[in-house]
């Protein structure tokens, strides 16, 4: 008897064992995925006032929307911790966006080769982001459900492990477009 409940104590402490190695494996690959979607950001940081440089002598009645993504990136450069800069991040990403599109209004712009260079940089960027986001997402939900899963959730409670944020997309990056097909159909018969 007491020989069984030697190999049931050993068993208990290799599997302790491998799940504590666990959640410390998922918890440093969500910090290291964080650091890839942080060497995306900083590359999208530099960029930006190379863009804004470049488009601010055509876009004359654009200074509202330069100068939100100026300020979006002073606040994603100075955000406080991770749950602000994602705030911050989403923020300029929406700036970014609104900057592109009305880019297109500029013909001017659309011939000036450092400005197609500098937005294909940028569009790169944005595109490396958000794989970088995806991967992101996919560890933190690997991590968060080891911590929430019984029995490793005792492992996790007892060390310290707590569950990781999502990188979540902006809220209006989320709304559901409306579409009107009612347009140019008024003398449609039904």
């Amino acid at each position: 008897m007491g020989y069984a409940l030697l190999l049931v104590l050993i068993a208990i402490a290799i599997w302790a064992i491998f799940a504590y190695n666990s959640l410390v494996r998922l918890k440093n690959e969500v910090d290291g995925s964080w650091r890839q979607i942080d060497v995306q950001l900083k590359r999208r940081h530099d960029l930006i006032p190379n863009l804004v440089e470049a488009v601010k002598g055509y876009m004359q009645y654009e200074r509202d929307t330069l100068t939100q993504v100026v300020e979006a990136r002073a606040r994603a450069l100075g955000a406080p911790d991770q749950g602000a800069r994602i705030a911050a991040e989403n923020q300029l990403t929406a700036g970014i966006g609104r900057l592109l599109a009305v880019m297109e209004n500029y013909p001017q712009l659309k011939a000036d080769q450092n400005v197609l260079r500098l937005q294909e940089e940028l569009t790169t960027t944005e595109n490396q982001i958000a794989f970088a986001r995806q991967a992101y997402n996919d560890v933190v939900l690997a991590l968060n459900t080891k911590i929430e899963s019984f029995p490793s959730n005792l492992i996790a409670t007892n060390f310290g492990f707590h569950s990781a944020e999502y990188f979540k997309g902006a809220p209006e990056d989320q709304a559901v477009p409306k579409v009107d097909l009612s347009v140019g159909t008024s003398g449609a018969q039904h």
